[in-house]
């Protein structure tokens, strides 16, 4: 028994392929915003790729530009078989390429939503990309005259500022570091030299901040060093001045940002989806009702489609036992070009009378 079918006049086939030649054309459009949002992911990626570990982020938008190009093609191509299933003689020269094409449309539509649900669970490896990248950089911070990080103190005092954030967590994150390079430290003072000697590492630590921490919102001249030394300032009172500093650390502002991103558009791939598939089935439909129109041999004749000619258990059936008469095949092709000192049993002796007796 065949799946949802529907029965097609001639005229029902007609208006199905040519609604079916608009939204191929749409889905080319879709194609072109898929690839632009990966384009514009692979981007913003790469401007803070800094602030992230050596993990592999970029699947995300160079799987979107793949899917993007892909769409474009297959669906230019299901556009230019819609338009010329619109004559019933013209099918028969796509007679043969419809079934593969949906086919490869079906497992790239699969791919599609797969692509979908990505977007959605990229969230928990962006976090730890962030984590690690965020402390990596802070701990460089210092590292002004060093190659190839010289640029660090820069990127991370810009980023600090334009996303109102300080350090990776929070801004007790710059306590645990040596974020002032030495060359600025005169070594001759007790308290230098004291701090360095306290430390196990040899590290200047101190309860200061970058500059790029202070709050621009702050009422009074932001406090960046002693901030937790309440008598080293006027009026002060560290666990209540709010205002000082920024409180929310980086990787969550990033983590946020990216997040929202990458949500909108896993929003925008689950649409495209559910477009492609109902694209999809509306070819399948045209495919199955044109097949039966030959069958018939009157191309005014009505006809049934189908999405599938018999069920879904007995398609699936069938195809296990394709499945298995090519796994027998492969192993009488081994068995036939194996040792031939291997005497291999034959059951087809009992079928002949003279040789029984």
């Amino acid at each position: 028994m065949a799946v949802l079918k529907v029965t097609f006049t001639k005229t029902k086939r007609d208006k199905l392929a040519q609604v079916l030649w608009i939204l191929n054309w749409i889905s080319v459009v879709t194609g072109a915003i898929l690839f632009s949002l990966g384009l514009f992911l692979k981007v913003e990626l790469n401007k803070r790729g800094e602030f992230m570990a050596e993990g592999d982020v970029q699947y995300m938008p160079n799987m979107l530009i793949a899917v993007g190009l892909i769409a474009c093609a297959i669906n230019f191509l299901g556009g230019k078989i819609c338009y010329d299933c619109v004559d019933t003689t013209k099918f028969l020269r796509w007679k043969l390429i419809m079934l593969p094409y949906i086919i490869c449309t079906f497992f790239f539509t699969f791919s599609v939503l797969l692509g979908a649900l990505m977007c959605y669970s990229m969230h928990w490896h962006l976090e730890e990309t962030l984590n690690s990248g965020l402390e990596q950089a802070i701990r460089f911070y210092k590292d002004t005259d060093i190659p190839g990080r010289c640029f660090l103190k820069h990127s991370v005092d810009m980023l600090q500022i334009q996303f109102q954030c300080c350090g990776n967590n929070g801004f007790k994150d710059w306590f645990q570091i040596q974020w002032i390079s030495n060359r600025y430290l005169d070594m001759n003072q007790k308290d230098v030299a004291d701090r360095l000697r306290s430390n196990v590492e040899g590290k200047f630590l101190m309860d200061g901040v970058p500059f790029s921490c202070c709050n621009i919102n702050s009422p009074r001249p932001c406090i960046q060093q002693q901030i937790t030394n309440n008598s080293a300032h006027f009026n002060y009172e560290h666990q209540t001045e709010e205002l000082n500093l920024w409180r929310k650390g980086c990787r969550q502002t990033l983590l946020e940002y990216y997040t929202d991103i990458i949500q909108s558009i896993g929003l925008t791939v689950l649409i495209t989806w559910l477009f492609e598939l109902s694209v999809l089935t509306g070819v399948r439909y045209l495919q199955t009702s044109l097949e039966n129109v030959l069958r018939q041999g009157d191309p005014d004749s009505e006809s049934d489609g189908w999405l599938l000619e018999n069920s879904f258990m007995e398609t699936a059936r069938m195809n296990l036992h394709i499945i298995k008469n090519l796994g027998k095949s492969n192993q009488i092709d081994t068995a036939d070009n194996g040792d031939p000192n291997i005497d291999v049993p034959s059951t087809s002796k009992a079928h002949y009378g003279p040789e029984n007796s």
